[in-house]
């Protein structure tokens, strides 16, 4: 087993990159295609959320891998090979494990602590498996990845560093509005994060919250 990952995150992107290269399920789709096609990936999983994209692969050589992956990614999110060399970041083997472990835990998420990533990294695995694209090796590797990461949620305060964040933002827009009973806020995003801003608010007594998400549905559920 050599496992890799390439990609590229809030870490080594500014954002407006991250957005050019963000892929909608089509876009992660023939990605995979992409990358199934080629001589040097096996079982390749594809991780594509607003803050990183990245492909985990078993890798037959190393440089082969890396090239083929490149590739694949500036194909599918229509930055340029070029330009998206400067972002991204590959991790080989040993630390490529440790990555995806940090990863799960949430200590590489923009809100470190967050736990939205550990479902998108279950779903990314489920769907590998109906698929027949992943076999032992990623498997193994991702299942072992969520038991890491739900063991640091349960046996850590980390999960507290997400709650105080957003506590964080009230008391620094108390600190600028004054009391924020009546006033309106607009949460964007309707996963984990906003899911608890959006609780936190209402609790707080804000007049009113209107949540913003580029699905109607997710933006339903978490408003209801």
């Amino acid at each position: 087993m050599s496992v890799i990952v390439l990609g590229l995150s809030h870490r080594s992107a500014p954002l407006a990159v991250l957005e050019r290269a963000s892929l909608d399920p089509a876009g992660q789709q023939a990605l995979l295609e992409r990358l199934l096609a080629g001589e040097n990936v096996d079982e390749p999983i594809v991780l594509s959320t607003c803050n990183r994209v990245e492909v985990y692969a078993d890798a037959t050589t190393f440089h082969g891998a890396v090239t083929e992956i490149g590739e694949a990614l500036a194909a599918a999110t229509g930055v340029g090979l070029g330009e998206l060399r400067e972002h991204l970041y590959v991790h080989f083997d040993e630390r490529a494990v440790a990555h995806l472990f940090n990863v799960a835990a949430g200590l590489d998420s923009l809100a470190v602590g967050e736990s939205q990533i550990l479902a998108q990294l279950r779903e990314s695995l489920r769907e590998g498996q109906r698929s027949g694209r992943i076999g032992p090796v990623m498997s193994r590797l991702v299942q072992q990845a969520l038991r890491v990461g739900k063991r640091v949620h349960s046996e850590t305060g980390i999960d507290t560093v997400s709650r105080s964040l957003v506590e964080r933002a009230l008391d620094l827009s108390s600190n600028m509005l004054g009391d924020l009973t009546g006033v309106r806020a607009v949460v964007v995003g309707a996963g984990a994060m906003s899911s608890l801003a959006t609780h936190t608010l209402v609790r707080h007594g804000l007049g009113e919250v209107t949540v913003v998400n580029r699905t109607f549905d997710a933006a339903r559920r978490l408003a209801d």
